[in-house]
Parts: structure tokens; C-alpha cells; sequence
């Protein structure tokens, strides 16, 4: 095999393996304490949204992609929803993610 393609191979596994392990170690007693002080005013305490035009994580709205991918979305924010790059860091965000998804049933 090319040694540059498999260079290319590690460049892009080796950080989706990174990614994977922190939000598999997520803690969701963190996530519900930053969910509460940050997204239960518009996304409802229970996951059923307060305010129309957010999410609703009781049925699973928004929840049905990656990690990384729901990641980068918290990192920059989406319509009413402000961005939480800088403001939380990334472990804080996957802790969050851990938590919504216990709140789609």
C-alpha cells in the first residue's frame, strides 16, 4: 500500500478515535448541571422545548447524528441557539450531548 495513503488513513482515524473516546467518557451528572444553567430555558427541563423554534430532544429532534457532528453544531450555535465555542469546552460539550440523548424517549 502507498505509504501517503496510509499517512492520510491515520491523519483522519486518529482523531475520530479521540473523538469517540471523550464522548464515550462523557459524564451526564456534568451534562444535566450544564444543561440546566445553559439550554433548559428554551429546550425544556424535561428535553420538550419551551420555545418554538428549538429543538425538541423528547422525540429525538436533532439527536440523530454523530457526536462530533452535534459537536461542532453546540461549538457554533443554530438559529435562537447560541454558539458555546470558548465558552464551554469540548468535554463539557460532549458531557452535554451524553445527557440529551437520555432525554429522547
Amino acid at each position: 500500500m502507498n505509504i501517503k495513503l496510509i499517512i492520510i488513513k491515520l491523519l483522519i482515524l486518529i482523531p475520530t478515535l479521540i473523538l469517540a473516546t471523550t464522548a464515550a467518557s462523557s459524564d451526564l451528572e456534568k451534562g444535566r448541571n450544564i444543561y440546566q444553567k445553559n439550554c433548559q430555558m428554551c429546550h425544556g427541563h424535561d428535553g420538550k422545548n419551551t420555545m418554538a423554534t428549538a429543538a425538541n430532544f423528547k422525540r429525538g429532534k436533532g439527536l440523530f447524528q454523530s457526536d462530533s457532528a452535534l459537536l461542532e453544531r453546540i461549538k457554533k450555535g443554530d438559529k435562537a441557539c447560541p454558539g458555546y465555542l470558548g465558552i464551554l469546552k469540548e468535554q463539557q460539550i460532549f458531557d452535554v450531548i451524553a445527557y440529551i440523548r437520555t432525554l429522547y424517549k
